[in-house]
């Protein structure tokens, strides 16, 4: 189990963050102490801070899928792929890369601080077209925002599955294969032992009840 506030904060341009995953294999082989290797193709997970004003700057990507959960504030999108969208909290947007690419830039428009979560996820078959998807995740639901067999169209498919969760107090969670959970908001029980916000942990399997309503990222494999 690794909690945000026990690891250093870094960031670029406007954006300040916690790196909670961090594959080795990623920029330049380098790791970051304390952070978690992922698993399956998930490789990337930060707990990130826009400044007011505060943008990421147009910068590319290429082959891997990165995925935005917008918890507090708003977010403007810019870039090659629906360009013009507005995230707001609980709105997950999903971007592919694939073998063609794409640019954006992530504008925090307001003169306070924001929060989202970004996560990333190497694809399976290189070369894909890029692409994007928007999830919205109300009180009480649990979504597939990736992932899972290819005749699951709303989801760009792959073995490696995120889901956002938002369960209210009392509510449970399950998973009965090898995942991370990462605790965006709340609190609760994580198979009988309490988490909170920034809480992440992995296991074999997990058993999540809520004592307050909560926010987590689900990671699991499929066969």
């Amino acid at each position: 189990m690794i909690h945000r506030d026990d690891l250093d904060r870094g960031g670029f341009a406007g954006l300040r963050e916690t790196r909670m995953v961090m594959n080795p294999g990623l920029f330049g082989g380098r790791e970051e102490p304390g952070t978690h290797p992922g698993i399956g193709r998930f490789v990337y997970l930060a707990d990130a801070v826009f400044m007011p004003h505060g943008e990421t700057r147009m910068h590319s990507h290429r082959e891997i899928d990165v995925l935005t959960l917008m918890v507090d504030g708003r977010i403007g999108h810019e870039g090659s792929l629906q360009h013009g969208q507005e995230l707001l909290p609980f709105d997950v947007q999903v971007q592919r890369a694939g073998g063609e690419g794409f640019t954006h830039n992530e504008v925090n428009p307001d003169d306070i601080e924001n929060r989202m979560i970004q996560f990333w996820v190497e694809p399976e078959v290189p070369g894909e077209p890029a692409g994007y998807r928007m999830y919205h995740v109300e009180e009480g639901q649990r979504v597939r925002v990736y992932g899972g067999r290819a005749d699951q169209t709303e989801t760009f498919s792959a073995r490696t599955v995120l889901e956002v969760a938002r369960p209210r107090a009392g509510e449970r969670l399950n998973l009965d294969s090898e995942n991370l959970a990462y605790v965006v908001l709340g609190s609760g029980q994580a198979n009988g032992e309490p988490v909170r916000e920034g809480h992440l942990m992995g296991g074999a399997s997990l058993d999540y009840e809520a004592s307050e309503e909560s926010l987590l990222v689900l990671v699991s494999t499929v066969s």
